[in-house]
């Protein structure tokens, strides 16, 4: 149940100017969407950063600009969800937008390719604030299947942002210095900084903990000691090696194997959008079956989708018809990927008292894990989709028994759910 949007969650006194529910969650969802922002509205700068710092043109040391975000939200979480937990949710949001923007600017002046690096690095340690503590802000409002329908709503969103950040990139840099594109995100982020002072402090003061190292220590071990918290976590780990695995791999694949470069942006739009419409549906989904039953069956559905598309990927020569291929990509990849949110608040659910911890432990588990994982399959590229289907095969039956494990009716020896 969410808590009435008219009072403050430190005070308990009723305010007139803090956001409502509607307000609250698109300003906690235009806080989630800041990381993805940061990645995608750089795809199309990086001819003119290779340019620019002296690579040949078909040099991937221009990746780290996205490989050094993602180490930055892997870790940075570990920062602000714990201080949450003691000074409440808004003020360690607000610092962390501030250096946020702080760190967009920073790139933007960067003189070497290394500073670029290194601000791209810290610029991640700051976009783990929202990814920590957004999270935290809803698992304080909302619980059981109003979360799951909340966060698959708020996916749903957020998945919009892929869509539009390649053509938002590519229209600055079509206009202005191709470093607009550090630029740009520093202004949303100030606007979103004045916006988010209607934004309410959700964790009481009384559900405040010590920040201290024997409290942290004592709340990580809590999370990764409950059976049903650590299971579904890395369920959501191996669901999202899924998606990182197609990432890091389509662009390829659509180049090499069927020669449709050119087309990328617009199939890669195409398959985000799908993407977005599934976790709208599961949205809907959830209010029918409650959580954890549709979890357990879209699991089903998910390892009969990675089923088809191994059997698409072996039983021919590894580069079926473009349109066979597409097919299976959207199928299984908007089924694994619409798992997470709610995957999320199943792990989510069993914490609420250590929220902000919980969610550091699980943003950068499934974060670094995930991402690792994807790179990991990547590498494995042989010129066809064999290994990409084997590879979502394997994630989803690994997350699937993990579901398993995590909603097994415990035994009467099996009190307190521990592992």
């Amino acid at each position: 149940m969410g808590i009435d949007s008219t009072s403050d969650a430190a005070s308990g006194k009723p305010t007139r100017k803090t956001a409502g529910n509607k307000e609250f969650i698109a300003m906690v969802t235009a806080f989630m969407a800041m990381g993805a922002l940061a990645i995608d509205i750089m795809i199309p700068a990086f001819p003119e950063m290779r340019r620019e710092f002296g690579m040949s043109p078909d040099s991937t040391d221009v990746g780290w600009i996205v490989t050094a975000f993602f180490l930055g939200v892997a870790i940075g979480p570990w920062l602000y969800g714990p201080a949450s937990d003691r000074f409440g949710r808004k003020k360690p949001l607000m610092i962390g937008t501030i250096l946020y923007i702080a760190c967009a600017l920073l790139a933007c002046l960067a003189p070497t390719w290394g500073w670029v690096k290194v601000s791209r690095f810290v610029w991640g340690l700051a976009a783990g604030a929202p990814r920590a503590i957004a999270t935290a802000m809803i698992r304080d409002r909302y619980d059981g299947d109003t979360m799951a329908r909340l966060m698959s709503t708020i996916m749903a969103v957020f998945l919009l942002v892929p869509i539009l950040a390649p053509g938002v990139g590519a229209a600055l840099i079509a206009v202005f210095p191709w470093r607009s594109v550090f630029v740009c995100p520093a202004v949303l982020a100030t606007l979103l900084l004045i916006w988010s002072r209607r934004l309410p402090e959700t964790l009481a003061i009384d559900r405040r903990r010590p920040f201290t190292w024997r409290s942290v220590g004592q709340a990580a071990r809590e999370v990764v000691t409950h059976r049903q918290t650590v299971t579904f976590t890395l369920a959501v780990m191996f669901l999202f090696s899924v998606l990182t695995a197609y990432l890091a791999g389509s662009e390829v694949i659509v180049e090499d194997v069927y020669g449709y470069g050119p087309w990328f942006p617009v199939i890669f739009g195409c398959v985000a959008f799908i993407f977005s419409m599934n976790a709208l549906n599961n949205a809907r989904l959830v209010r029918t079956y409650g959580n954890i039953p549709l979890i357990r069956r879209l699991m089903g559905l998910a390892v009969a989708c990675a089923t088809f598309f191994l059997a698409v990927a072996w039983l021919s020569d590894g580069s079926p018809a473009f349109w066979l291929y597409m097919a299976a990509i959207l199928l299984v990849v908007p089924v694994a990927q619409g798992l997470g949110p709610l995957c999320n608040t199943a792990a989510m659910s069993p914490v609420a008292h250590i929220a902000g911890t919980a969610s550091s432990v699980m943003a950068t588990v499934t974060t670094a894990g995930g991402a690792l994982l994807g790179g990991f399959a990547s590498d494995r590229f042989d010129g066809t989709i064999r290994p990409l289907a084997t590879w979502f095969f394997v994630c989803i039956v690994i997350a699937t028994g993990l579901v398993i494990i995590g909603t097994r009716v415990p035994s009467r020896n099996d009190n307190n759910h521990a592992l």
